[in-house]
This record gives structure tokens, sequence and C-alpha cells, in this order.
């Protein structure tokens, strides 16, 4: 009897057992979590279907050595370049140049390397970074090349006429020539490469490339700077180039001749040119150095199929008022060159500042208003924002505000200056007033900047949102409703239905009302980036072209002395320069992505 009772207790517990099992799958089979019956099985077979990706190596250890290659590098290049800047240090211009030509020889030898062995290897490249080298990028990348081209060739010849020089600088600008051409085409069909071989020689080939176009930024900006300083100043420390060439002038081997003085101008008002590729081109290393080997997702690393019409649903307005600051930055510059460096400058340097404070007043005062209207219009934007890793945008963002304070720099100098000085004139107050604006400007256009670089494209959201009205027209209480009377041949319900037709007028309606509301946002925001792309491109050509009003007015002079203020000058101002190009960039990515 106890054997046949525990015997049917056990039975029941084994049926209590399925039962209860049952009950749950039903219970978590209709439970609104989870995906419905013929969802479940879609859901189970793409799961399987799907491979797994695979586990990211870790990265932190062979990024370690390259960039200690690169910090002692450059601490090399920056300890050569500068201490031949000055005739009172016994190091020499040739010295710099030595190292740097044989830097940038090991840079060509190792981006042959790459382009004809390390990239050719089976599945050496399996991912792509599409936000890394936009078009407009590489674009500019090839205009500053072509330019940079040109400087060499004027610096050829300049240097040829120089019989008693050493060889190394006749030397140096033909194997600058042939690192940028090779380097360009590097950048044009590489930039976005995700390499998954030779891992730890490439990252250390990369930092050796970015290290090798910063030395030669340091070594363009000083030269620039000490040209600069001699015509400022001539009885100032000027560097061993200016030196040796200044004597040797008097020998045989002097430049005299006309086309000497052209190649030697000419080299000189390009140098802004070859300054900006070798930013330009240590952005884009950095990107490539960044995505050795990252693995990354199809899905999430989409290509946005943006058209780039200027014209397209615009009424003109920003790239107009961008037109005209541009044209009247130009003629501005013009005259206060001339100006300038005229012999009676004593008497007209207070009306060519005075003009040049005013119109950069005007200019910065549109730009801060038309930056803060965008931020506002993007706190009322709908858009998601764009979460998704991207080494581009990082580092976009880092060099906005890494720049900004190069600018920040001078302009606190200057307001305090200003403001501790007397007599407190026309000229002062404007340049407080042009100091305080600069602040905010880079402040307000940085926060407009970094707003649109986040945020998803207008077209994609819209696809997505079309799709999904397609797919999903009706809403549904209960969801399992819907799976539980899926007709037997399997189609979806039909658009016909009458919740479907109720429905209608109503998403119709819906969806012209925001269409006008979006429309109307994305003007005013592609108007607005056109409008700040252009006032960056005139505020980067009136410093890099020669107007530097913070020597030719004497307040910061005579308050810091000339040692201290040529010093923060010569360091801080590059860094603004570089500011409005880079702004350019982000500006152009914020317009295309409106």
């Amino acid at each position: 009897m106890t054997d046949v009772s525990s015997r049917k207790n056990s039975e029941i517990k084994r049926e209590d057992s399925i039962m209860g099992s049952g009950q749950k799958d039903d219970k978590s089979s209709c439970s609104p979590d989870h995906l419905p019956p013929v969802g479940q099985h879609i859901h189970r077979f793409s799961s399987i279907s799907l491979p797994h990706s695979p586990k990211e190596v870790w990265k932190k250890g062979g990024r370690v050595f390259s960039i200690l290659l690169a910090i002692n590098l450059i601490l090399l290049a920056c300890t050569l370049v500068s201490g031949g800047a000055f005739k009172n240090v016994k190091l020499h211009d040739y010295d710099a140049f030595f190292m740097l030509t044989i830097v940038m020889l090991i840079a060509i030898i190792w981006m042959l390397f790459y382009i004809f062995s390390t990239s050719k290897r089976q599945a050496a490249i399996p991912y792509k970074d599409n936000h890394a080298g936009p078009i407009w990028l590489r674009g500019g990348l090839v205009l500053f090349a072509i330019l940079t081209l040109v400087m060499d060739i004027f610096k050829t010849g300049y240097f040829s006429y120089y019989q008693c020089i050493s060889v190394i600088k006749i030397m140096y600008p033909i194997v600058q020539a042939v690192f940028v051409i090779v380097q360009t085409y590097f950048l044009w069909v590489s930039a976005k490469d995700c390499v998954h071989v030779h891992l730890d020689l490439t990252r250390c080939g990369l930092m050796l490339i970015l290290t090798t176009n910063l030395a030669v930024w340091m070594s363009a900006v000083t030269d620039e700077s000490v040209h600069k300083a001699e015509s400022k100043k001539p009885d100032g420390n000027i560097s061993h180039r200016m030196v040796d060439l200044k004597e040797s002038s008097s020998d045989n081997c002097g430049c005299k001749s006309n086309i000497c003085q052209i190649f030697k101008n000419g080299y000189f008002w390009l140098y802004p040119f070859n300054i900006e590729y070798s930013l330009f081109a240590s952005a884009m290393i950095y990107v490539m150095w960044k995505n050795v080997g990252r693995i990354m997702d199809h899905h999430s690393n989409h290509i946005h199929h943006l058209k780039f019409k200027l014209f397209k649903r615009t009424y003109f307005l920003g790239f107009i008022m961008g037109l005209l600051i541009i044209v009247s930055g130009i003629a501005i510059l013009i005259v206060y060159e001339i100006q300038i460096n005229s012999k009676n400058k004593a008497k007209v340097k207070n009306q060519v500042l005075t003009m040049y404070y005013t119109f950069n007043i005007v200019c910065l005062s549109l730009m801060s208003l038309i930056s803060v209207g965008g931020s506002i219009v993007y706190r009322f934007d709908k858009r998601d924002m764009d979460r998704e890793k991207n080494p581009t945008r990082t580092l976009d963002v880092a060099l906005l505000m890494g720049a900004a304070l190069g600018q920040y720099a001078i302009s606190y100098y200057s307001i305090v200056a200003t403001v501790a000085s007397s007599p407190r004139d026309t000229i002062n107050a404007l340049n407080l007033t042009y100091s305080l604006l600069m602040i905010a400007q880079h402040t307000f256009q940085n926060i407009f900047i970094i707003e649109g670089l986040h945020r998803q494209p207008l077209k994609r959201e819209s696809k997505v949102d079309h799709q999904e009205k397609d797919i999903y027209g009706l809403t549904f209480v209960n969801l399992n409703a819907v799976s539980l009377r899926v007709p037997e041949n399997g189609n979806a319900l039909s658009p016909t239905s009458p919740g479907l037709a109720i429905q209608a007028p109503h998403e119709i309606t819906r969806s012209i009302s925001v269409s006008k509301k979006v429309s109307w946002r994305r003007r005013f925001l592609k108007e607005s980036s056109l409008f700040l792309l252009l006032c960056n491109v005139i505020l980067w050509i009136m410093p890099a072209f020669g107007a530097r009003p913070q020597f030719d007015n004497t307040t910061e002079l005579e308050f810091y002395g000339y040692p201290m203020w040529a010093a923060i000058v010569d360091i801080c101002l590059p860094f603004g320069i570089f500011y409005r190009m880079h702004a350019v960039a982000s500006l152009t990515e914020v317009y295309v992505m409106s």
C-alpha cells in the first residue's frame, strides 16, 4: 500500500510539475515583455543565424610603446627647433632640418610599406570607419598639400641662390615635398582603415608620422614667428637662418636678384597653408591610430548618404551675409597691411586699428548671436543624440576646446593690460570690447558645434520613422492579440483594416505639421552653420596673413614687456589660427548633418 501510494504521489507531482512548466511557458509567451510565438521563432532563428562578434583584443599595451616613442621624438624635435630659434644658443637651424629630414624619410618608407604590403594582406582591413576622413576633410587636405608643394618650390628656389649655406637646407624642402605627396595619397586611400595585422608596427608607424607632422608644424610656426618678430623689432632675437642669410648677403652668394626676393616673399606668404596641412594630417593620423585593431558593428557604423547641396532649400541669407563679411575682411586686411607697413605708420596707426577692431567687433557680435540662436533651436530639436563610439567626433571636440585656449589666453592677458593701463582712450576701449567678444564667441560657437556634431542626421531619422509607420500602422493595446490572430497564410494584417483607416488622417495631419517645423529648424541651422563657416574663414585669413594688432597696439607691449608678450603671442596665436580652420571643418559637417 505504501508503495502504491508513494507511486501515485510521485505521478501526481510529476503531472503537477509538467502542468506548472506548461503554465510558465504559457505565461511567458503571453507576457507583454516577451515576443509573440511567431516572433519568438523568428527571433530565435535570427539569433542562431547571426554569428557572435569577435572579442576585441586588449589595446592598451600596444599603444603604450607607440605613445612613448612619440613623446620622446616630439621632445627632441621641440628642443632642436626652439634652440635654433635664438642666436645666443649654440644650435643651428640645420640641426633641426637634418633631424626632420631623417624622420620624414623613415615615415615615407613606412607609408610605402603600409600601402604595398600591410593593406594588401588577407583580412588586413576587415572594417572601415565611415565617420573618419569625410570627403570635405580630405579635399581640404589636398588643397593645403598643393599649396605646400608650391611653398616647397619657392623655398628650394630661394635657398638655391645661396651657395655658401648647408646642403641640408636645399634637401629639406625637396624631401618635404615627397613626404607631402606620399602622405596625401596615403591618407586619401587609408583614412578609414581599421587595421588588424601588424598591430604594434602600425601603431608605431602612425605615431611616427603624427610626430613628424607636429615637428614640421613647430618648425614652420617658429620660422614664421621669427620672421614677424624681425619685421616688428629688428634688434630682437632672430633665428640663425636669418642671421646666416643676412651675413652671407655681403658675399657673392647673397640674394640680390628680383627672382630671389619673389621666392623669399612667396614662401613666407604660403606658410599658413603648410601649417594647416600639418595639423589636418595629424588629426587624420590620430583617428587611424585609434582605429588600429578596432572591431565595429556594421549596423551601427552606417553610412549617411547625405548629398551636399549648397543652395537647396535655403534663403541665401547666411551665404550672402557670410560673403559680405569675407569681402569686407579682405579689403580691411589689404588696407591694414599697406598702412601699417607704410612710412607714415605713426599717423595712421590709430585709424587702422580702429577700423580693424570695429570690423572684428561687428563680426564677433553677429557670430555670437547666431551661435546662441542655433543652440536654442537645438534645445527644441527632437532628434536623438548619437552616442556611438566615434573617435573622429571625440577628437573634433577635444581640438575645438583645446585650440580655443590659445585665444582665451591672449584675450585675458589683453583684458588685464587694458584695464590696468592708462590712458583709457578709444583704442583701449575697442581692444577691451574685442577681447571680451572673442571669449564669448569661442564659447557660444563651441556649444553650437558640439550640439550639432552629436545629433543624428535628419534624413536618417525621417526614414526610420516612415518605415516604422509602414510596419506598425496601428497602435494595439495587446501585442499578443496580433500574434494570435495572424492569418494562416502568414501575412500581416491588411493595411485596409478599419483601424488603419480611422488613424490615417490623424497621422497625415500630424506628419505635415511636424515636417513644417523640422523644415524651418533645418533651414535655420543650415543658414547659421554656413554663416559661421564663412566668418571663421575670414577670421583665419586675417591673422594668418599678417594682421597682428597684438604688436601694433602698444598697450600690451608696454605693460608686459616685449619678451614676455612676444612669447605669449607666438605660443598662443598659432592655436587660435588653427581653431578657426578646424571650426570650418566641423561646421561643414554640421551643415551637412542638419
